[in-house]
């Protein structure tokens, strides 16, 4: 649909005490609120990952149920564990495949209720629901509301990672203008001028420096995360990589004997907070070890 022009009306329909001191007060006499919404929506030809943006009240999810009709706002989680509100059909394989591509990928965090998993794990967790939804196009309202803004940048970079990588269609629509670069979305519709703009390969992302050190002390921060074990070996050097100021991954190296080759090392434990899984931080710090 390359135009839109809609009209909602919301009826008063019962003027309570409360209802009435505001019409007065306000000068408002009219039964009927009206709100009005006109403008182009021209997808580009190509495209993977889009944005609708604009600040609350200017229309975003009106527009986008008009446009696109069913559109994700949550997912309904019952289960003891969140790998089991997932459709039976699915298979293992591929979601744990899809699981992990999402930024998600520690088993022992899979067998956990949705509940008491943290934000930034729930985004993960519904974006993956998503993405496994057999949709041609994804349209997922209040795109990163309640997530940390930190958090809401990386989980961003994750999500047009794999949503590109499977050649799905993901729009994102969301009052919070952080995420439009590390998503680095093929259009951008701003519903605050109602102007679209196509951006397929115009715009980059924040470069990510971390910062590794050698250091003691910080495995009980990152033991929990560890799928095999939360022991460590007293004779590892450690490392940790910190992203602005916070320490975000860990490893330890032990001394591997060889005949020939001489100092050899060998990955003893290799953990990347959950916030911040899903765009290669691990494979980064493997080459800068290796």
């Amino acid at each position: 649909m390359p135009t839109f022009d809609i009209i909602k009306k919301i009826e008063i329909k019962q003027k309570s005490f409360r209802v009435a001191q505001v019409c007065d007060q306000f000068d408002f006499n009219q039964n009927t609120i009206i709100e009005h919404f006109k403008g182009d929506f021209t997808l580009p030809d190509e495209w993977n990952v889009g944005v609708i943006v604009g600040r609350s009240g200017t229309g975003k999810t009106t527009i986008v149920k008009e446009i696109f009709g069913d559109v994700i706002q949550s997912f309904e989680h019952k289960a003891d564990s969140v790998i089991d509100d997932f459709d039976k059909n699915i298979k293992s394989d591929e979601l744990f495949n899809v699981l992990t591509q999402v930024g998600f990928s520690s088993p022992p965090s899979w067998l956990k209720p949705y509940s008491v998993l943290s934000n930034g794990e729930k985004m993960r967790i519904d974006l993956a629901m998503a993405i496994l939804q057999n949709k041609d196009i994804i349209v997922f309202d209040e795109y990163t509301s309640v997530v940390d803004r930190e958090v809401a940048k990386i989980g961003s970079l994750a999500t047009q990672k794999i949503i590109r990588k499977l050649n799905k269609k993901f729009i994102a629509v969301t009052c919070h203008y952080d995420v439009v670069e590390w998503l680095q979305p093929d259009f951008i519709f701003s519903t605050d001028d109602y102007t679209m703009k196509h951006t397929r390969g115009l715009l980059q992302r924040p470069e990510i420096r971390l910062d590794i050190y050698q250091a003691k002390g910080y495995w009980d921060m990152f033991r929990k995360y560890h799928y095999l074990s939360h022991n460590l070996n007293k004779s590892a050097r450690e490392y940790i990589a910190v992203y602005k100021d916070k320490p975000i991954a860990f490893c330890a190296v032990l001394n591997f004997p060889h005949p020939k080759i001489k100092p050899m090392w060998k990955i003893h434990r290799l953990v990347v907070l959950p916030d911040y899984q899903g765009i290669g931080i691990g494979k980064k710090i493997l080459k800068f070890y290796c």
